[in-house]
């Protein structure tokens, strides 16, 4: 399979294919005689675990050792993705102050036509939240 049929079926766009490779968080595809690359299905599984998880370079290139590694032990990766699951949690908690803040700062707008705005003047740190 070239590129754009590995990026049909992966949902990722050829340059995300092409960083992954470079990363080296996928295998190295094989060449044709005129320097195509050519992909696997093994391709496909490795990209689409690394589309569907969410982990940075560092954890991709463990996770995809993981799957490589016919001799991994499946508590390894159940730790590895309770890591993950509790990471997320976690910008998802930062992300929820995120928002509370600023529906806080909505309801203070007067909604006016004036220049005076305190979504603006908190966010650049120039008032605080009365």
């Amino acid at each position: 399979m070239n590129i754009s049929d590995i990026a049909k079926k992966t949902g990722l766009t050829s340059k995300a294919i092409r960083f992954y490779e470079e990363k080296g968080l996928i295998t190295a595809p094989m060449r044709t005689d005129n320097g195509y690359r050519c992909y696997s299905a093994q391709h496909i599984d490795e990209l689409t675990l690394l589309r569907q998880v969410g982990f940075n370079l560092n954890e991709c290139h463990e996770l995809v050792a993981l799957f490589n590694d016919p001799a991994r032990h499946s508590a390894d990766v159940k730790v590895r993705t309770l890591q993950q699951v509790a990471e997320i949690g976690r910008h998802i908690g930062e992300l929820d102050e995120m928002r509370q803040r600023l529906l806080a700062l909505v309801d203070q707008c007067p909604r006016d036509d004036g220049s005076e705005c305190p979504i603006i003047n908190n966010l650049a740190g120039c008032c605080h939240l009365s």
